[in-house]
């Protein structure tokens, strides 16, 4: 199994958040409103500010609400109540929801110049939908399945990296990163699915 690029940076980062989440619970903010509040602020950038093709203002929004992700998570196994089936499963559903209006605002932007790239991303769009389905699926079926060359924190930080950089005017940064992207979802699919026909035929 691939270990993931996040996990080596996770234990440092939740040592840094961890006080600002407990400060966020006493002034009364909940894990789910965070993860709620910063799902439509990356929905609202990703389809107001990419279509419009302010491609760098959009990602450093999109970067400032996605924080919301670090949070709501650690707020959650903090605080008193603790993490619940609906907290989980409203999170797991905005993950999807606000990777998905990424590339679709970037969509929105390429398609009006039809640019090549366009169905690139529609791959990238549905193998990046695909990742996780498989492990929800294979985890239905009482197997583990969160190996792969890139998890969701990979995805995005390399889509945000090539449309913030894009934005900047860097030439070529859009193309080699969709592309990337793609090609480490689609690779992270065919994985997850060998590890799942694996599993079976034990």
């Amino acid at each position: 199994m691939v270990e993931m690029i996040s996990d080596v940076f996770k234990p440092a980062v939740t040592r840094v958040i961890t006080p600002t989440a407990k400060a966020m619970l006493k002034v009364g903010l909940t894990p789910n409103g965070v993860t709620a509040l910063g799902g439509v602020g990356v929905i609202a950038s990703s389809l107001i500010f990419y279509p419009s093709s302010h491609f760098f203002l959009g990602t450093v929004l999109i970067c400032v609400f996605a924080l919301s992700d670090l949070f709501d998570g650690t707020m959650a196994r903090i605080s008193n109540r603790g993490s619940s089936p609906w907290g989980s499963f409203l999170d797991s559903t905005m993950d999807r929801i606000t990777d998905s209006s990424i590339l679709i605002g970037l969509l929105l932007a390429l398609n009006k110049i039809s640019d090549p790239l366009v169905p690139v991303i529609l791959v990238a769009l549905v193998t990046g939908m695909l990742v996780p389905y498989i492990r929800a699926k294979a985890e239905s079926l009482n197997i583990e399945c969160s190996g792969g060359i890139a998890e969701r924190t990979e995805r995005l930080m390399l889509a945000l990296f090539a449309i913030g950089f894009h934005g900047l005017g860097i030439p070529f940064v859009l193309s080699i990163g969709i592309w990337v992207l793609t090609l480490l979802s689609l690779t992270t699919v065919i994985q997850r699915a060998l590890i799942v026909r694996r599993a079976l035929d034990k």
